[in-house]
């Protein structure tokens, strides 16, 4: 399922246009980026919890070299899951 899938099904759902229905899925996701960029939690009530998580500076090594490299720290988004999906995704 992409964004325009989730449009279509909010327009059917809730008997809206589907620009607007695409509109709205665009918000979402555009809020919940712009609190990940700035370190803020997202927490949505029986879905789940996004949260930035720091990766550390490591050492790795370059695959086709063989070198050994530095790996800059950097941020991830994490995803955890509330109970209530975790529970339909394991019956």
């Amino acid at each position: 399922m992409n964004n325009a899938d989730l449009a279509e099904a909010l327009a059917n759902d809730q008997g809206i246009a589907k620009a607007d229905a695409k509109k709205l899925v665009d918000a979402v996701f555009a809020a919940i980026a712009d609190a990940a960029a700035k370190g803020d939690e997202v927490s949505l009530a029986g879905f789940g919890k996004f949260k930035v998580k720091d990766q550390p500076e490591r050492k790795g090594r370059n695959p086709a070299t063989g070198e050994a490299i530095t790996i800059a720290a950097s941020k991830k988004l994490g995803f955890a899951p509330a109970k209530a999906i975790r529970d339909r995704l394991n019956g």
